[in-house]
Parts: structure tokens; sequence; C-alpha cells
């Protein structure tokens, strides 16, 4: 989604009219508020936030899923290692160094 001029509020403007810019949030409005001429918050209806976070969480699911899958994968293919002999082999590499 675009962002149009109107959409841009420095923030000494948002305070004089929030109650304003909050119904415009409401009715779908996406707000970026500025401070000294650069972004600083946004202002967005709480159930589009809402939707943000579970988007965010679907994404990090879908991203663990697929760690799930190349590291079953891994397994199946033989590529794998012992972690307490690689935690050594590390330690004595870090020693060296």
């Amino acid at each position: 989604m675009g962002f149009t001029v109107n959409d841009v509020v420095p923030l000494t403007q948002a305070r004089a009219n929030l109650s304003d810019l909050a119904d415009q949030a409401k009715s779908g409005a996406e707000k970026i508020i500025t401070k000294n001429g650069e972004s600083y918050v946004a202002l967005i209806d709480a159930n589009r936030l809402d939707y943000y976070h579970k988007l965010e969480r679907e994404r990090i699911h879908l991203l663990l899923i697929d760690d799930i899958k190349n590291g079953l994968d891994d397994i199946q293919h033989g590529r794998i290692e012992d972690a307490q002999a690689t935690l050594k082999q590390l330690k004595k590499a870090s020693k060296k160094s």
C-alpha cells in the first residue's frame, strides 16, 4: 500500500489533530508521523495492527517449518554430526586462535 502526501503528518500537527487522525486511521488510513522531518511513528487501526502481528507469527511459523524440513532432510541424507563432538572441536579451534 502506498502513502500519499496526506498520510505524512508532522508531530506538531498530529498533536493538534489526534482525534481526527485517529478517526481516519480507524477508517483504514495509515498515517506516518514525522519528527524533525523524518519518519517517527505510524498511526494505524488497532485491528490492522493485530492482523500484522498475526501475519508475522505465521511467517515465523513457516520459517520454523522450513528449518525442520531442512533438518529432517539432513538426517535422511546422513548430513549429521554429534553435537558434543562438534562443540569440542569448536572450543579447540577457538583456543588455537
